[in-house]
């Protein structure tokens, strides 16, 4: 039996937090490299690893294993870790 996972309300919970910090920070001009202290630092490697993980759930999505909002969710959280280390 399959572990329940609320997707759909927690990737919405991490595109509020998202859109808090976009709220917060400058527009993008340029591609960005990964820089800043090292929180920023940790936040960059965080945001790898997760997209590793993200393109690992997809083939999961993709055979049936996860339902799609697992996918949704860990693309929105790379997306979160992006922010919060810019900020």
């Amino acid at each position: 039996e399959r572990t329940w996972f609320d997707g759909a309300e927690r990737t919405r919970e991490l595109e509020t937090w998202i859109d808090e910090l976009d709220q917060t920070l400058p527009p993008l001009k340029n591609f960005v490299l990964p820089s800043g202290g090292l929180c920023a630092a940790h936040l960059h490697v965080a945001r790898a690893v997760c997209r590793r993980a993200e393109r690992s759930v997809h083939e999961l999505v993709r055979v049936g294993s996860v339902e799609p909002e697992v996918g949704f969710y860990m693309n929105r959280l790379s997306d979160y870790l992006f922010m919060a280390a810019r900020s």
